[in-house]
């Protein structure tokens, strides 16, 4: 089997996150072992913040990493956790929140498109859209 970083990749659908972890420098992070839990958004999922945006967060490495470390969980947290728990602690060092009703979940304001995909070093949930840490998005 496959590291988080690895199974995203091979996915096929997570290119700009990939991207914008190695430019952010959690590659080794992503690829640590144990158990970690990444809420991937996918490609169409960056597509729909504005071009502006996604340039200057490329160029703001800090931001990005806190971005992005707000997507990465602690633990290996699956379907069955997910529909059982209201919120989450991430590797940014604040937590997601946790909507779990009929089968489907948000995390935040991100729709769940599937869930458990297993990599060797946990877990990923694929999401609809980006998820910002309140300190970033200025709340």
């Amino acid at each position: 089997m496959a590291d988080i970083v690895e199974t995203a990749i091979n996915a096929g659908k997570f290119k700009i996150l990939v991207q914008a972890a190695t430019t952010a420098q959690i590659i080794e992070t992503l690829k640590s072992p144990g158990s970690l839990t990444l809420f991937a958004p996918t490609d169409d999922a960056f597509a729909q913040l504005p071009a502006d945006t996604f340039y200057s967060l490329m160029q703001d490495i800090p931001k990005l990493k806190k971005i992005l470390m707000y997507h990465v969980a602690f633990g290996d947290v699956r379907f069955e956790d997910l529909q059982q728990i209201e919120e989450v602690p991430t590797l940014e060092g604040s937590v997601v929140a946790i909507d779990s009703d009929q089968g489907v979940i948000k995390v935040n304001d991100a729709h769940i498109l599937n869930t458990d995909i297993i990599a060797d070093n946990g877990v990923i949930h694929v999401i609809d859209q980006i998820l910002m840490p309140a300190m970033v998005a200025g709340r």
